[in-house]
């Protein structure tokens, strides 16, 4: 894994940022927003800079704004990687954050959203946090599913998907590269029964959705893109039936 590019321009964490409250959900600390009456919601997996990054709480509260109860859960126990500790590199940080305990977690929480009266939820997954909704997608937990700038999905995850599904691909990203963001496109129109969405952004790096710097008009523009795609592709998929 490439530990410079995933780690690039790393967020200042604070856990007051957002228009929203923390409370906990399925057993773990979540940043919510939104509307509590919504039976619709949408769960975002985070980087591994964690639930606190103040741009992906901005996310949620995008996504709030559009109707849904958005729910940003605390995947990696309040362990953010911390790109200025020379003693726990990245390779290690992942072995104590595996994507498979990650997603039992995430498991969890959109078990305790449907007990809330949630009846469709959709997820999306950021970088590490896209391993994770991939495997929600695999399964039944999630009616539909958005990959940004994902690590470690294989082609096998991708032909495994059930749920609908969009990826959004950098055009500079060695974690997943615009040729293995093409052989996902293949396989999924291959599969003429999950419905998929799939879009690379030129000029941009990986982490450009969550990590982008608030001075950078250019690089704003491109991530606010991204996020009308994911909420478009929630706004067709996560429906009340």
């Amino acid at each position: 894994m490439s530990g410079i590019q995933c780690c690039e321009n790393p967020p200042a964490l604070s856990s007051i940022s957002g228009t929203g409250h923390v409370e906990e959900i399925g057993g773990l600390k979540c940043y919510v927003s939104g509307p509590s009456e919504s039976n619709l919601g949408v769960l975002l997996a985070s980087d591994v800079y964690g639930y606190e990054a103040p741009n992906l709480r901005k996310i949620a509260d995008k996504a709030a704004a559009a109707g849904f109860y958005a729910v940003v859960p605390d995947l990696i126990h309040g362990d953010p990687y911390n790109p200025n500790n020379a003693e726990r590199p990245l390779p290690v940080w992942i072995k104590d954050h595996g994507t498979d305990k990650g997603f039992e977690d995430a498991k969890l929480v959109t078990e305790a959203m449907r007990s809330k009266g949630i009846v469709s939820v959709g997820a999306a997954g950021f970088c590490w946090g896209a391993k994770v909704v991939t495997e929600l997608a695999k399964s039944a937990y999630i009616e539909a599913a958005v990959l940004l700038h994902p690590s470690f999905v294989t082609l096998e995850d991708i032909h495994a998907v059930k749920a609908p599904i969009a990826i959004l691909g950098a055009e500079i990203d060695k974690l997943s590269p615009p040729e293995l963001v093409k052989q996902f496109d293949e396989a999924l129109q291959a599969k003429s029964d999950v419905d998929a969405f799939v879009k690379i952004f030129p000029g941009v790096s990986h982490g450009w959705t969550v990590r982008y710097k608030e001075d950078n008009e250019a690089a704003i523009k491109c991530a606010d893109e991204a996020h009308k795609d994911l909420l478009n592709w929630f706004a067709k998929h996560v429906v009340n039936e």
